[in-house]
């Protein structure tokens, strides 16, 4: 199993990752990010990206008004730099975007550890799953992708799941 809470993993990865590794620690975006046991979540760190899935940090923030302030500071200057509040899974969350280079970078930032954060849990699974079931498989899910599907409702379809995809694939069993 890949260790997931470094990025070192990216730098023997494919063309894109090696990239988003460059970027990533060219612009200390992590070392900005420390305080707040960043996370490289989401599509690239598994393989199924498509051309414009961008990079998914998630963080774990205990003063969201430290974090906020550290985002704004450390990020506020970079291309296309927005940030929000929303509620989602019910939980406050700080949503972060911005632009370095050819990469959109989203930082999502919850009071929850970010190894037990959905986006963490999802890729985790979605890896197994991915190691489990093959390339074919894997390409399956990019063509879903490339066809309008999100991630977790691809991996529920192929797999069959039925209702949420969001909380089926957190129960599944590889």
């Amino acid at each position: 199993m890949i260790d997931f809470t470094t990025i070192d993993y990216l730098k023997n990865g494919n063309h894109k990752q090696i990239e988003a590794h460059k970027i990533l620690t060219q612009h200390k975006i992590l070392d900005d990010l420390v305080a707040f046991d960043p996370i490289l979540a989401g599509t690239i760190p598994i393989a199924i990206d498509i051309e414009n899935s961008d990079l998914d940090i998630i963080c774990y923030w205990k003063n969201k008004t430290e974090f906020i302030e550290k985002l704004n500071a450390a990020f506020g200057s970079k291309d296309n730099y927005t940030i929000r509040e929303a509620i989602i899974d019910r939980k406050e969350s700080i949503i972060v975007n911005f632009k370095i280079g050819a990469f959109e970078i989203e930082i999502f930032g919850q009071n929850i550890p970010t190894i037990e954060q959905n986006a963490y849990r999802h890729m985790v699974i979605e890896y197994q799953i991915l190691q489990s079931k093959g390339e074919n498989f894997r390409l399956e899910i990019i063509k879903l992708k490339q066809n309008g599907y999100k991630t977790e409702p691809a991996f529920a379809f192929l797999l069959g799941l039925k209702g949420d995809p969001y909380a089926e694939l957190l129960k599944y069993n590889i």
